[in-house]
């Protein structure tokens, strides 16, 4: 194939991406993002596409941003990366280098804001993003990405704390983890506390990004009678590993993993099988969440759900704030001129429904994690900051005894 038909590939590759672009107006302040709308990572980029369109349209409601003693409205630029690492660097570049938009929201997943980040470092565009939380994203000293996700390594730090108080007391971990920049970092973070605390780690073991087949590492599982079992791996890897679980009646005392568990879709998916199942979350939807724009995180909830058809979870509530992190920086700044939003972004210091955002030396903010866990029917918070909330379903009885 020559060079030219590449070339005209590629741009037709853009265009048709473009699926969502709401009208601009001369004088409205374009937002631009790359989002995973399609492709395998498709139902978790939809809370973005989804958050970041009901962030603006709420904030236009309100009278939109105050830049210098005027109103102006936000607007969306926003294309489809169909899931495709490389075509999301090709479309943030396209967004700044030739649609001029003025910021930049992000994508889903460490991967895609690892590279993605890069084009804002280099064109000196602040990018604010609640979809990449890999420590590898802010520890490179760039000075334009800004995250509202809390570092990877952390993901499961108040799970460690809450196996310590369990009874009985389990003494054997394995830790499992994709071979992508998110649980890479969830493992290196993780790997220390669990030594700390005190706990034997029987396996630890990579395994190859969006994996299917779980059946090899559940029976090392079985075989080292590992009581508990922590996963860092993404929802459809997940998915497969609590149904190959079943299959071979694999059940120890208890299971966690970094995602899913929040997400409707996944309880949906697996039903009585989610029961037990353990996970972390940021935010839940707590009317104690003052915010500017929503009233509150309730409000915000309710109000996403009549308007989509689906509950938030952790992401839409980042990529809101993600949203309302550059509509503030912007009022503060008095301009949209990127040097002096990025430099009030990196004072920013306000309550969102996400909680209070403000970002740390490396560009990003430290939320706690609660430990979460379905029980029957129903999502309960179970240890958070302050220690234990509501008693756990523990030990996870056998897949024939429930």
């Amino acid at each position: 194939m020559s060079n030219r038909m590449v070339s005209l590939l590629g741009a037709a590759l853009l265009v048709c991406a473009a699926l969502a672009t709401s009208p601009a107006a001369a004088d409205d302040i374009v937002l631009g993002a790359s989002v995973q709308m399609t492709g395998s990572s498709a139902n978790t980029g939809r809370y973005y596409k989804d958050a970041y369109a009901f962030a603006i349209e709420k904030i236009n409601a309100a009278g939109g941003v105050s830049v210098g003693g005027e109103k102006r409205k936000l607007a969306l630029k926003i294309y489809d990366n169909q899931s495709d690492v490389n075509l999301s660097v090709r479309q943030y570049t396209q967004l700044v280098a030739k649609d001029k938009v003025a910021l930049l929201l992000g994508p889903f997943a460490s991967n895609f804001a690892l590279a993605d980040s890069a084009v804002s470092e280099k064109y000196q565009v602040p990018m604010v993003q609640g979809g990449g939380a890999s420590d590898q994203i802010f520890s490179r000293k760039f000075k334009y990405i800004f995250g509202t996700l809390a570092p990877a390594s952390n993901y499961f730090g108040s799970t460690v704390k809450m196996l310590k108080e369990l009874q009985p007391a389990p003494k054997t971990v394995a830790l499992l983890y994709a071979d992508d920049a998110f649980d890479v970092s969830v493992a290196e973070g993780t790997r220390p506390l669990l030594k700390e605390a005190g706990f034997d780690i029987v396996m630890d073991e990579k395994y190859s990004s969006n994996a299917s087949d779980f059946n090899s590492l559940l029976s090392q599982i079985k075989s080292n009678s590992a009581e508990v079992v922590l996963v860092a791996g993404h929802e459809t890897e997940i998915l497969n590993f609590v149904r190959q679980a079943k299959s071979l009646a694999v059940a120890p005392k208890m299971y966690s993993f970094t995602v899913g568990v929040p997400s409707e879709d996944f309880r949906k998916a697996l039903g009585a099988d989610a029961d037990y199942a353990f996970g972390m979350t940021a935010w839940l939807p707590s009317a104690k969440l003052k915010d500017r724009w929503f009233g509150d995180a309730a409000t915000f909830a309710k109000e996403y759900k009549a308007k989509f058809n689906y509950d938030p979870d952790y992401h839409a509530a980042s990529g809101a704030a993600d949203v309302e992190a550059l509509a503030q920086a912007i009022e503060n700044a008095g301009d949209t001129d990127p040097a002096k939003v990025r430099d009030a972004l990196a004072k920013l210091n306000f309550d969102s429904l996400y909680g209070k955002i403000a970002f740390g030396e490396n560009g990003q903010i430290d939320l706690p994690q609660t430990v979460i866990q379905v029980q029957g029917s129903e999502l309960k918070a179970i240890y958070g900051p302050d220690g234990l909330i509501e008693k756990p379903k523990y030990p996870m009885p056998a897949w024939n005894a429930r």
